[in-house]
């Protein structure tokens, strides 16, 4: 009896030790994530500090992420250089902003007249868009992953009504992204402040148009004081995404379970970000209008009409001038194609009927 309580407990002491040891060893990782935006913005900084809180809390502390705003770590525009050198761990940003390493970044993010939100995300999962996204950004050592959307953006603040092209020659506008290079070939002077900056450049007069994501934030950061005619929809952002990107490094080192958290953690950010955008935009845009005396503007139909074309043009210009471009475009493209028909007979029609049933329109 003692013989086998001897071997029991040598056992089960055995057992004990082999199962402890890994909970007493195990690896915790710190991190610093870097943003182009202030941490307490609208939407963008708010759910990139969520997601770091977020995969604190599902890894139970062995993944910290420490999230840092606009010029805390790093300039707004550097984020992707400290992520790649490895002065910063990972950042919250979007595509367009480091499309100065590759002008392909710009189909991950925002392509005028292109992919709306659930669109993107459709051709990202299940289109092959993930894995040349993977493979883009692998060139510079980082990992990306989707953590959401805006939804469909405005076309900007404008102090002035744009009623024909001419209107839009020689106007210092802020504009990002693809739609910043169609204004420019427009004959607009374009720059691009960051987002913590276009308040001060339009109070001030330095720019005299600018867009920023879409009501709930432009109201936050205050445009509407700056400018009382607003534009909608924009043609450049109809449905951009926002990312968590990793040093392929830092990435690489992570057990399978702690990558596991990271995975599903952007998945769920994804869903988030994007029903907190579009709750809070609809929630922002009547105060606008009926307190702040905001004037809801269209552009006009000639002026879409040269924007598409000039669009269209530039697109098919950068496909055959980058081959990376080309090599995604041909993949984006060919999804464009289908889902623009497939939403204009479905969500398109959807939104019509309901505004004639609701709204008498």
């Amino acid at each position: 009896m003692k013989r086998r309580q001897f071997l029991y407990g040598a056992a089960g002491g055995a057992a004990a030790s082999t199962l402890a040891a890994p909970a007493i060893a195990q690896d915790r990782y710190e991190w610093t994530m870097v943003m182009p935006w202030p941490a307490n913005a609208p939407g963008v900084g708010v759910n990139a500090v969520r997601l770091a809180e977020h995969i604190t809390e599902m890894s139970d502390g062995r993944l910290t992420i420490t999230p840092y705003g606009a010029g805390e770590l790093v300039p707004p525009f550097e984020c992707f250089d400290a992520v790649q050198s490895g002065s910063a761990d990972c950042f919250h940003g979007t595509p367009y902003y480091w499309v100065n390493k590759s002008q392909a970044f710009h189909l991950f993010a925002g392509v005028p007249f292109g992919f709306g939100a659930v669109d993107l995300t459709g051709w990202l999962y299940f289109g092959g868009g993930y894995e040349l996204w993977d493979e883009a950004y692998g060139a510079f050592g980082i990992k990306p992953f989707y953590v959401g959307s805006s939804g469909t953006q405005a076309g900007g603040w404008f102090r002035q009504e744009v009623n024909s092209l001419d209107d839009l020659r020689g106007l210092r506008i802020r504009y990002a992204g693809l739609g910043g290079e169609v204004m420019r070939r427009l004959g607009a002077a374009v720059v691009l402040t960051p987002p913590g900056e276009i308040f001060a450049a339009m109070q001030s007069g330095n720019v005299d148009a600018a867009e920023w994501v879409a009501p709930w934030n432009d109201m936050a950061f205050g445009l509407h004081q700056v400018a009382s005619y607003y534009y909608l929809p924009a043609f450049h952002e109809p449905g951009p995404s926002l990312e968590l990107s990793i040093n392929i490094d830092r990435w690489n080192e992570l057990p399978d379970d702690l990558k596991a958290i990271v995975r599903h953690a952007c998945g769920s950010s994804g869903t988030e970000s994007l029903a907190d955008f579009q709750y809070h935009n609809v929630e922002a845009l009547g105060p606008l209008v009926e307190e702040h005396g905001v004037q809801i503007r269209r552009f006009p139909d000639e002026v879409i009409a040269e924007i598409g074309r000039v669009s269209l043009e530039l697109m098919q210009e950068l496909a055959e001038t980058d081959a990376e471009f080309g090599h995604v475009w041909e993949s984006y493209y060919a999804h464009l194609l289908k889902a623009a028909r497939y939403d204009q007979l479905m969500e398109g029609a959807m939104i019509e009927q309901r505004a004639s049933v609701l709204l008498g329109q």
